[in-house]
């Protein structure tokens, strides 16, 4: 099996992580997954920003585990989420980084959500 490769963040990929000051709350279908004042603002070079939520201020119990995997060289392996109150929509709308590369240690113990397969992701 092929060795997976690991990218360190530079220039020609930057990613930057901050503290998010606003109160961010997460929800499907009239339920709220997760509401927070503690978030990670992750920057990707090019990407739309992505607020990382500490696992403890997410509704567990709504979220699902999937099979799916990804990969990224430059944070490491992904797992995933379904939110069955979202139904089609939302599977695979969670991600994690369990155990991430040492340049984005921080998002480690947060999860992800992908905003098309969430009803909204506001920040107050």
């Amino acid at each position: 099996m092929k060795e997976k490769q690991i990218k360190i963040p530079g220039p020609d990929h930057p990613i930057s992580i901050q503290r998010n000051t606003a109160r961010v709350v997460v929800s499907i279908a009239g339920h709220v997954i997760a509401d927070t004042r503690n978030a990670l603002t992750l920057h990707e070079a090019t990407y739309p920003p992505v607020q990382y939520i500490p696992r403890e201020d997410v509704d567990l119990s709504q979220l699902e585990r999937t099979d799916h995997a990804t990969y990224c060289p430059y944070k490491g392996d992904s797992s995933y989420y379904s939110v069955p109150a979202g139904g089609k929509r939302s599977v695979n709308a969670v991600w994690t980084y369990e155990d991430p590369y040492p340049a984005v240690a921080q998002i480690k113990g947060h999860v992800a959500f992908y905003p098309d397969r969430v009803d909204e992701i506001a920040e107050h």
